[in-house]
């Protein structure tokens, strides 16, 4: 379902949205506040005016899946509230949907080798 089974591509919409919006609604916030395409199987996070809520939007080549969570204690780590749209890795955002702070998590930066063979 979120995980294709190879990278994913993560868009966080940087500014707060109307939680009462389903489906339909996410999908067409996702074409025109972030100028994104709702079927191409990225996964897509909107977060509510209150930071204990997030929704999560991705075409899954069947159809469209929507998560809801709530913290039940304390809030998601977000990032400053501006206009736009920020590129997450699928750990962070695993980091993110557990209520962890996210920018903790840094990817491993692979070393290029001397020589082949």
């Amino acid at each position: 379902m979120l995980g294709q089974g190879g990278p994913v591509k993560v868009y966080v919409a940087m500014r707060p949205v109307d939680f009462r919006k389903g489906i339909d609604g996410l999908a067409l916030a996702v074409q025109e506040m972030l100028g994104l395409d709702p079927f191409s199987g990225a996964i897509f996070v909107f977060r509510a005016k209150r930071a204990d809520r997030i929704k999560l939007l991705v075409w899954d080549q069947t159809g469209m899946v929507l998560v809801h969570k709530r913290l039940e204690g304390g809030k998601f780590v977000w990032p400053q509230v501006r206009d736009g749209v920020m590129r997450m890795s699928s750990a962070q955002l695993a980091a993110l949907f557990e209520g962890l702070d996210w920018r903790l998590v840094r990817p491993e930066r692979a070393r290029r080798p001397q020589a082949a063979g």
